[in-house]
């Protein structure tokens, strides 16, 4: 049998009431329930236990507030879920123990900061790497065979570019020499060397994206002509040194060195580039091609039909380079074929045989009887300005000669007398090392052979930049 409940006295319900309003202005939120759908929502201020700037508050009884910074109680009804608190109701702003809670109230008629939400680092508008429309084209600066060279500016950080511009056939594909060039330049990070920034492949193009770098060796000594003053003869030189070194210590032949693929910076910085005959020659093989090397620096090895060649093939083309840059003309201009270019070869170094080059007769294309047999001759005989410069032809004769194991390495070439009046501190550098030299710029007289000079005048002059490669 059901125990009957006795109904209360009215007195006592109403101290009932009376305690539970004021435990409710005790607490943050009380929540009566009326029936299934419909709350009376009690707002009040909520008292942490640490405010917003991480100091301990004491939360104090309900009768000591002040009367001016009491809460006035506001009863509404609403039909949502009474745990999801109005947005213009309650905001919360992060603080050290998260327990700091702003509210929108009647009485101050502020509002609490807006939490700001960070965006993403990149908008899906903005110019990304990788992407066509992230450069604008500003000039064409050549065309050649397979490739257009454009200056351009890059939209991602403002800088001026030199786009590679490759064309593709849908039968034929990506050329293989683009391929070469830009998986070898991605691992190469060397002030003389140029550096790739991009890869943007679309279907109809391939655009490999460089530093912009304003003019090569070949215009700068068509605008110079009779030859290059020796100081800037020198630092172009060991700059190209230092890039070689720096790639066969990688076991990496360029094997096209020529003025053209020399670029050479406003400041006098020289950096080896057009890599798209480059081969790594980490792996042995003997399936390499003669047909590598523009003919006026093709070595006479390669020239004779020798597929098996090494580092020795691109210091044949440094001995040209540097024989024009002095005396101002090409050293072995061959104007008809192969034979007219070993001809003029064998002029000034001697026409071969086993006792000055031994093995030269096992070499697919000689045949002794079809040249002419000449003695060699001091290279002075042939460019008398190399007389003009301090070991300027001892350097120039080991490294032109036709037996490709005489030749010197560019290693050794850095350490030849012929650079002994530079600062010493440029042999200190290491392989993980960028040098960035910073060069006196001089005004010389109209009657010069040029108008402007660089010089490495002291060690104070290079400033050098370390960064791992």
């Amino acid at each position: 049998m059901c125990d009957f409940i006795e109904p209360q006295p009215a007195e006592k319900i109403g101290k009932m009431k009376k305690l539970r309003r004021t435990l409710s202005e005790s607490f943050s939120r009380i929540a009566l329930k009326k029936d299934d759908t419909t709350f009376d929502e009690i707002c009040v201020t909520k008292m942490s236990t640490r405010n917003c700037q991480g100091m301990d508050s004491v939360i104090k009884p309900l009768d000591t507030i002040p009367e001016d910074k009491k809460v006035r109680v506001q009863r509404t009804q609403s039909t949502f879920d009474p745990f999801e608190k109005p947005a213009n109701q309650v905001k919360r702003v992060h603080s050290e123990n998260n327990a700091c809670i702003n509210f929108k109230t009647s009485s101050t008629g502020k509002e609490s900061p807006k939490v700001r939400r960070h965006s993403s680092p990149s908008s899906p508008t903005s110019p990304k790497f990788g992407k066509a429309d992230s450069y604008e084209k500003l000039e064409k600066l050549g065309e050649g065979s397979y490739a257009t060279v454009y200056k351009g500016k890059s939209k991602v950080n403002g800088k001026l570019v030199a786009l590679k511009v490759i064309r593709l056939q849908e039968e034929e594909g990506t050329p293989f020499t683009a391929i070469r060039e830009a998986s070898l330049l991605k691992g190469l990070k060397h002030a003389n060397i140029v550096l790739l920034h991009d890869i943007i492949h679309t279907k109809e193009t391939l655009t490999l994206v460089f530093e912009y770098v304003h003019t090569d060796l070949c215009q700068y000594m068509d605008k110079h002509p009779g030859g290059l003053h020796p100081d800037n003869v020198k630092l172009f030189l060991f700059q190209l040194l230092r890039g070689l070194s720096y790639i066969h210590q990688r076991y990496i032949l360029h094997r096209d060195l020529k003025p053209q693929n020399l670029l050479i910076s406003d400041t006098g910085e020289l950096k080896l580039a057009d890599f798209g005959l480059a081969r790594a020659k980490s792996v042995p093989s003997h399936t390499y091609s003669n047909e590598v090397v523009t003919l006026w620096y093709r070595p006479p090895d390669v020239l004779l039909g020798s597929t098996e060649y090494s580092t020795c093939l691109d210091m044949w083309g440094v001995g040209c380079i540097f024989v024009e840059m002095i005396q101002g003309v090409a050293a072995f201009p061959g104007m008809k074929d192969i034979q007219d270019q070993l001809e003029r070869i064998f002029l000034v170094l001697g026409t071969p045989n086993e006792d000055t080059w031994p093995g030269v007769h096992s070499l697919p294309h000689f045949k002794p009887e079809r040249f002419t047999l000449y003695s060699s001759k001091n290279l002075r005989q042939a460019w008398n300005k190399l007389s003009y410069v301090n070991h300027a032809e001892d350097l120039a004769s080991k490294l032109l000669q036709c037996s490709p194991k005489n030749r010197l390495s560019a290693q050794a070439a850095l350490s030849h007398e012929y650079f002994s009046d530079l600062p010493p501190r440029l042999w200190e550098l290491t392989d993980k090392t960028i040098l960035v030299v910073t060069i006196t710029l001089k005004r010389a007289a109209m009657q010069r052979a040029e108008e402007q000079s660089w010089q490495l005048a002291n060690a104070l002059n290079c400033h050098v930049q370390t960064e791992d490669v």
